[in-house]
């Protein structure tokens, strides 16, 4: 290229308008790989809808935040909006409120589009899937909602209205499908809206269906039943621990967890009746039954504390007496330690309405489950059981996808009023999900395993900065350069094959009185 030379007159040097643009440009290329952009056109969505529909994907994915807050970030310090052709100050919350709603206007198109075309990227085949139900909740009252209802917190926020989000994915952690239900829905009544919907959200080449993995709290005897019907093979936790089995003849596989902790698989023989058509293998975690039985010293210990004080009130002068009183008090404690104290036999001895005595003993030994010990129940027939250990801990990575939705991406609270903006804005954080999982499986395969956070800290170090001049004619030039990836945000460049920036340099020469 040709040189540019000019004289300067260095203190007239003036650095403005910095802005992040590494993890934009991350994003931006991930979301071309993705084909969205076409898919949108297809629609019938002009340029301008569709730069600002991506921009806002992007932006959820590299700075999760409200609209009012995107608009801000966007305005002040992101170069994201230059990434899709638009003026910063001209992107409003109102545009990025519609741009949300449009999106989610296609949410069943959208979601087999990326199904599909994450498959044909990352040459993957749909042999598990993953099916889990996290909630997330609201702040306000959200009066005339239909979907925010109270229920059972997964975030232990009682006092506040929820709403259930289902998710299946692939063992890859690519979601297929995803739904929204009311916030008192329970777990295992939902199944049944969803297992219609997954042949054509999944993408198999074998005859047969791929194998669901799913938790105790979904697989209850009507939901394996409605699997099975469907023609689909599963793997779960059994809901309640077998009471009469035994173990088979064969020898016990020892595995080893992520940490390298043993893991004693078992299979066993059930004599239930409704039990005998699956396959169960008894888990015996070591390291599991060490922190159970290190819970329920501490829960032992809180409930006899507090027997202990009742007992002792009971028997001095002004204490607690009248039994109704006494029977108030251990039913608080039982609600306060419900898991514990289900073990406990509480008798209060009384005469004439008024407490004598209280005793309390642990139940028989051979009543207490086993520290460490939990079932697996499988459909499948023949495989060994590491692989079916290996399919079940696939969950794992779903639960990786509920707690990067909800944390990494800001699913959690929700504060919007309207039902639909809501399920936008849920619908927006899969989206945004989907830049994410893709460029964490790239990443994954060259071993840099970082989490969401630490990859947008890491790319954030890229800036684009604009600095202003005077040469000897006093003219004023501009330069608008992108900076040089850091070492480590070069790494990941690297690893995802991406270009490091979206531009070297851009120069404005503007004559002495500005115009």
């Amino acid at each position: 290229s040709q040189s540019d030379f000019e004289h300067i007159d260095t203190k007239t040097f003036r650095h403005e308008d910095v802005r992040e643009v590494g993890a934009e440009w991350m994003c931006r290329q991930a979301i071309d790989q993705l084909e969205l952009s076409a898919f949108l056109k297809d629609r019938g969505f002009d340029e301008q809808q569709i730069n600002t529909c991506l921009m806002h994907i992007v932006s959820r994915a590299v700075y999760p935040a409200s609209e009012h807050k995107t608009e801000q970030w966007i305005s002040g310090s992101s170069a994201v909006a230059e990434l899709f052709g638009k003026e910063p100050s001209r992107v409003s919350r109102h545009m990025l409120y519609k741009a949300a709603t449009d999106l989610y206007g296609l949410k069943d198109g959208l979601e087999k589009h990326l199904s599909l075309k994450t498959n044909e990227l990352f040459d993957l085949d749909d042999k598990i899937i993953l099916y889990d139900l996290t909630n997330t909740y609201f702040e306000g009252r959200k009066a005339n909602s239909k979907i925010a209802q109270f229920g059972r917190s997964k975030e232990k926020r009682s006092d506040c209205k929820l709403v259930v989000l289902a998710l299946v994915t692939n063992q890859e952690g690519f979601v297929k499908y995803s739904r929204f239900f009311s916030g008192n829905t329970t777990d295992c009544t939902i199944l049944t809206a969803i297992i219609t919907t997954l042949e054509s959200y999944t993408h198999h080449t074998r005859d047969i269906k791929p194998i669901v993995a799913l938790d105790a709290g979904i697989a209850t005897g009507d939901n394996l039943a409605l699997l099975k019907e469907k023609g689909y093979d599963y793997v779960c936790v059994s809901r309640t621990k077998l009471k009469e089995y035994k173990l088979a003849a064969t020898d016990p596989v020892i595995l080893h967890d992520n940490v390298g902790n043993p893991i004693i698989i078992s299979r066993v023989e059930s004599n239930h009746e409704n039990e005998q058509e699956d396959i169960f293998l008894q888990v015996h975690s070591p390291q599991k039954a060490l922190k159970e039985a290190s819970m329920k010293q501490h829960y032992n210990g809180h409930i006899e504390t507090q027997l202990s004080a009742l007992k002792t009130s009971i028997a001095k002068k002004g204490g607690v007496k009248k039994y109704e009183k006494v029977v108030e008090r251990i039913g608080r404690i039982k609600q306060r330690y419900a898991k514990a104290a289900q073990y406990y036999n509480i008798t209060v001895s009384h005469d004439n309405g008024k407490a004598t005595d209280l005793t309390w003993a642990l139940t028989a030994a051979k009543n207490l489950p086993e520290d460490g010990v939990y079932f697996l129940r499988t459909s499948l027939k023949k495989n060994d059981e590491s692989t079916l250990w290996k399919i079940y801990n696939t969950l794992t990575e779903l639960e990786a996808s509920f707690r990067t939705l909800k944390t990494d991406l800001n699913l959690r609270p929700v504060f919007h009023k309207l039902d639909k903006t809501t399920e936008a804005h849920l619908f927006l954080g899969i989206l945004a999900y989907s830049l994410v999982a893709s460029i964490r499986y790239r990443l994954k395969a060259k071993k840099i395993n970082h989490d969401w956070r630490n990859i947008i800290r890491i790319m954030n170090t890229q800036k684009i900065v604009v600095t202003t001049m005077k040469n000897d004619k006093q003219q004023t030039i501009m330069i608008k350069a992108c900076s040089q990836p850091k070492a480590e945000a070069l790494e990941i460049y690297t690893a995802l094959k991406y270009k490091t920036m979206p531009y070297h340099l851009k120069k404005f020469v503007f004559p002495q009185n500005g115009t």
